[in-house]
């Protein structure tokens, strides 16, 4: 979960190191720094928080065409000064910056490292003094950090300097995302391309337990076999001002005004010749072969799934299960003989995920992954990709990426039920306009939000999100949303369930948010509101246009009942940012959490 950059070339490395991790903030926020590699050696800067404190550390009077980068989310050892990447041997001789876990690094530091003091309580340390130890028993550089890297359990994406071989990144990666970005007369190592978007739009993808030679001139990618790989370049698909936040005072608020763009440009992906929503025929009969569909995802994603579950069984009338990847992997369920699993994960990266793919790939099951990201990891490893076509998603908490995945699962439903020849008295692509209408209907009233997140949540330290059917789903969302950003404790429950314990929480003015979008619950819900107001609850009760009754706070505009959630979730984040900005968060880098989770 950490962000990695490199560049060796010619030019000054320092800002272009620093302008990438500053690309790459979203991965890992505790600490930062950098190594710079010039005739007199190698030189380390890095503080304890953010990329503009690591500016202020800069010497920008040295003068290095070679350097490495890292911006951390800390697993081991707390966010610190010395615990900072990058990390260097006892020796000084060897530099290196890595994202992911090393599982095994007490043992190996046990069993190699005895005589040797290490300064950190990282993993990473162990990796650079192995390094070392290996050259100084006699090993060249490259064979040393082949053996290392054959010694690693778990997870890594490495960038190392050897200050004795100036001309020269030595990169590896196993289960974290890392790529190779190609210029002319210099050469860059990324975890994201959108790091070093300012110097080339060419990247080389990098696979598992690959190490890579990188010159300015040279790229030589090997096995740890040391078998040559020749891979050509792809062009990164970005638009660089898709990256910035232009005129938005966060990117959170502009990920959430882009949601009818992204709606609109979703069907507009997914219309065939005919104007009939459409993909890939190999995945359509690879979902009806299925007995049963699993949807394995984390967080927002797994959010989504639990609302794509019910438009699947609704509309294509396949059973499903929706499963968290955590605990997928170590408590796996009885499986049919013909299961489908989809993936559903906005960086394509997720760690969980890629641990249950693997798993079940091993097994001869079919995989789908739906990400936001093509060429990512959970894309390239699975049997087909369903792009969100969401475009970047900076801030942490996922807005815009996750109504993608509820536009993109609600064509998958409507395209499976069409293929069984059911009729679905819905046409999706007119009412996923109308969804769009009324996501611009919602962006535009900000100030109704803003209004609803002081009166409701200025003063309290609790909340709770309720509904009914898929409402219930989406108040999961919302209540994630608070939580991750305002830091106020915020919990999702079904409304059924409040008398069977939650309602013990609820005290005089304890805030409610309650949607309610669905006909067939819309009493049931209300009566719940009524058990929890009996209490001295505050209730904030949004409904959908023809579902509204005196006293609600909010009406949404009307769409088809099976679509609501799309626009449902809209006043939750709305809310969520306001609450945040009102308590002096910082709403796009919320505290203990990172955007891509590439560790498990």
């Amino acid at each position: 979960m950490c962000g990695i950059v490199g560049y060796i070339g010619s030019q000054d490395s320092k800002e272009i190191l620093l302008k990438g991790l500053e690309k790459l903030e979203y991965r890992g926020y505790d600490s930062a720094g950098i190594a710079v590699m010039n005739e007199a050696g190698v030189t380390v800067f890095k503080d304890i928080g953010r990329i503009a404190d690591l500016r202020e550390v800069v010497d920008y009077d040295v003068f290095a065409s070679v350097g490495i980068g890292h911006t951390r989310w800390a697993t081991h050892g707390v966010p610190s000064k010395r615990n900072a990447h990058p990390h260097q041997c006892e020796t000084e001789r060897f530099t290196i910056v890595h994202n992911g876990v090393i599982e095994n690094y007490e043992l190996l530091k046990q069993k190699y490292l005895k005589d040797v003091d290490l300064v950190s309580d990282t993993d990473t340390e162990v990796i650079v003094q192995i390094v070392n130890k290996f050259v100084n028993d006699g090993m060249v550089v490259e064979q040393a950090f082949s053996e290392t890297l054959r010694l690693l359990h778990g997870s890594y994406a490495i960038a190392l300097l050897d200050c004795e071989n100036r001309d020269t990144i030595y990169v590896a990666k196993n289960k974290s995302p890392l790529l190779v970005g190609v210029g002319e007369g210099f050469n860059v190592v990324a975890s994201d391309a959108m790091a070093t978007l300012q110097v080339t739009d060419q990247y080389i993808e990098l696979m598992d337990k690959e190490v890579v030679i990188l010159t300015k001139d040279n790229i030589t990618i090997k096995n740890l076999d040391g078998i040559v790989m020749e891979r050509a370049p792809f062009k990164a698909m970005i638009d660089a001002s898709d990256i910035e936040k232009g005129t938005y005072p966060h990117y959170m608020l502009k990920e959430i005004d882009e949601q009818p763009a992204v709606v609109r440009k979703i069907v507009q992906k997914y219309q065939g010749d005919s104007g009939k929503l459409t993909f890939d025929k190999k995945i359509i009969n690879a979902c009806l072969e299925a007995e049963r569909i699993f949807i394995v995802a984390c967080g927002t994603s797994y959010h989504a799934g639990l609302v794509g579950k019910h438009l699947i069984e609704n509309m294509a009338k396949i059973p499903v299960e929706v499963h968290l990847a955590s605990e997928f992997s170590y408590n796996m369920p009885l499986l049919p003989k013909k299961p489908l699993f989809i993936f559903i994960s906005q960086s394509g990266e997720t760690a969980d995920s890629r641990s249950v793919l693997v798993q079940v790939k091993e097994m001869g099951h079919k995989t789908l992954t739906m990400t936001n990201v093509p060429g990512s990891t959970l894309s390239r490893e699975a049997d087909f990709t369903l792009l969100l076509h969401a475009g970047p998603e900076i801030a942490v908490a996922s807005t815009k990426a996750y109504t993608a995945q509820l536009a993109v699962l609600s064509i998958v439903a409507e395209v499976l039920g069409r293929a069984q020849g059911f009729n679905l008295n819905i046409d999706l692509v007119h009412e996923l306009s109308i969804v769009a209408n009324a996501m611009s209907t919602l962006v535009e009233d900000k100030h109704t939000f803003e209004e609803i997140a002081t009166e409701f949540l200025s003063i309290t330290s609790n909340c709770f999100f309720i509904g009914r059917a898929h409402d219930y789903y989406v108040g999961l969302e919302g209540a994630l949303k608070l939580k991750e950003i305002s830091y106020i404790y915020a919990e999702g429950f079904a409304g059924g369930e409040l008398k069977h314990g939650p309602i013990a929480l609820v005290e005089k003015g304890t805030p409610i948010f309650c949607l309610a979008t669905q006909e067939h619950v819309n009493l049931s819900i209300r009566g719940n509101v009524k058990e929890v107001v009996a209490r001295g609850a505050n209730p904030c009760i949004i409904s959908m246009d023809g579902l509204q009754m005196e006293g609600d706070r909010y009406v949404l505009p009307a769409v088809h009942p099976v679509l609501a959630p799309l626009v449902g979730v809209v006043p939750f984040q709305l809310i969520s940012y306001y609450a945040s900005l009102h308590r002096g968060c910082d709403v796009d880098k919320p505290r203990n959490l990172a955007k891509s989770v590439t560790v498990e």
